[in-house]
C-alpha cells in the first residue's frame, strides 16, 4: 500500500440533507453572510483599565507639581496612587478601600477668590 485513497474517504450521503443553507445568485453560486471580524487586543480589559489609570495619575500628577510651583494657594495633596498596593491592602471578606480618583474638578484655574484687581491698581 502504497498511497492512501482519500476520494473514498467519506461517508454515505444523508437524504434531506442540508449541505448548503445558503441561497443562490442566478450565477448558481451561494450568496455567503458577511464575516463578523472581533478585532483582537494586544492588553485584556483589566490591563486597559489599569493602564488609564496610570495614564490619568501621571497627568494628574504633573499638572499637580505645576500647581505646587505655580501661584495657586490652595492645592490639595493628591491621595493614594492606585499602584500604591500597600495602601489597598485588605482582608479576605473585606471590601477593597475606595480608590479616590486623583482628578480635582472643584479646582479652577485662575486667580483666587480674594484677589481684588481693583485693591492693587
Amino acid at each position: 500500500m502504497d498511497k492512501i485513497d482519500t476520494q473514498g474517504m467519506s461517508g454515505p450521503a444523508n437524504s434531506g440533507g442540508t449541505d448548503n443553507i445558503y441561497p443562490h445568485d442566478e450565477n448558481g453560486e451561494p450568496i455567503l453572510p458577511s464575516a463578523v471580524i472581533k478585532p483582537r487586543r494586544l492588553h485584556t480589559p483589566e490591563m486597559v483599565k489599569e493602564l488609564k489609570i496610570l495614564i490619568n495619575e501621571v497627568l494628574d500628577e504633573r499638572e499637580y507639581k505645576k500647581r505646587m510651583a505655580g501661584p495657586y494657594d490652595d492645592v490639595k495633596p493628591l491621595p493614594p496612587s492606585y499602584f500604591d498596593t500597600k495602601h489597598f491592602q485588605y482582608r479576605v471578606g473585606e471590601e477593597e478601600p475606595p480608590y479616590e480618583d486623583w482628578r480635582q474638578p472643584d479646582f479652577q484655574v485662575g486667580l483666587s477668590p480674594e484677589y481684588k484687581p481693583g485693591y492693587y491698581q
